[in-house]
């Protein structure tokens, strides 16, 4: 059994992760400066630094599709590629499951089924039946439910609180441009206090500081290009006990959902 899974934010993560311990063979597939946040709660850093782990597994950055198939041998680390266009990676990998799991909320996902046997979309947007065969529930009222049938509840709502903090937890940028910041996930901060800056390309320039006080459980990797209204930060109050690694709660039941679909799905039924 092989899944290719698009995405390394923290939810892709937790799939990948999910599936690689009930020993399928994963593979996963990012473009070049993913603008993911939770960074320590994802295999995101590997596309910097070639490698990266979350809760003892390890994802390692390959060339190509043929570095894959090298390490899914080994079992050493789930093969990460990244920049590859998914039609070559589909007919390289000839995967049994494709997961879209890039959670781009806004955006309306392209048509996937057909393009492998299981086919299954994650969050708003995705109909059971029409561009994938699963869609997967990530919001928290029905949080990993499976449907083979019907459309994933629309984007609504707030976050979930922490300390009676929502979206006041956030800071999504202003304008576009290069994102640049000398902090580190997992360090304390105080509200108010300039963690980082963007540089927009007519040379215009804004601090971005700690909305409040805690510990940086969001923040993209410096020098990565990011649209307006991208989430760039994200503080937890808890501070020091607060969580900035490790797998969550949401993505953790999210890929449970993933899992369960898989299986069904190779048990022969779809209910």
């Amino acid at each position: 059994m092989r899944c290719l899974v698009l995405g390394v934010n923290d939810v892709a993560s937790a799939v990948a992760h999910r599936l690689w311990c009930a020993e399928v063979a994963v593979v996963l597939a990012s473009e070049p400066a993913p603008s993911v946040t939770r960074r320590g709660m994802a295999f995101a850093d590997a596309v910097f630094d070639g490698e990266a782990e979350l809760e003892g597994v390890l994802a390692r950055r390959v060339a190509d599709p043929a570095g894959a198939e090298a390490l899914l041998r080994t079992r050493e680390a789930i093969p990460l590629i990244v920049g590859w266009e998914l039609p070559i990676l589909l007919a390289h990998l000839l995967p049994n499951v494709l997961v879209d799991a890039r959670m781009r909320k806004r955006a309306q996902p392209e048509r996937l089924r057909g393009l492998a046997p299981l086919t299954i979309g994650l969050g708003p947007g995705f109909v059971a039946g029409e561009q994938v065969d699963v869609a997967i529930e990530t919001s928290w009222e029905e949080l990993g439910r499976v449907r083979w049938e019907g459309a994933n509840l629309p984007l609504a709502g707030e976050p979930r609180a922490i300390e009676g903090l929502r979206r006041e937890r956030y800071v999504y940028a202003p304008f576009s441009g290069l994102w640049r910041t000398e902090r580190a996930i997992g360090e304390l901060v105080e509200a108010g206090e300039p963690v980082a800056w963007i540089e927009g390309a007519a040379g215009e320039q804004c601090t971005i500081a700690a909305p409040v006080s805690g510990v940086l459980r969001g923040l993209i990797r410096d020098g990565v290009p990011v649209a307006a209204g991208t989430k760039v930060l994200e503080v937890d109050p808890r501070g020091a006990s607060g969580q900035w690694r490790g797998i969550g709660e949401r993505p953790r039941r999210i890929a449970d959902g993933v899992l369960a679909a898989v299986q069904q799905w190779r048990a022969g039924g779809s209910r």
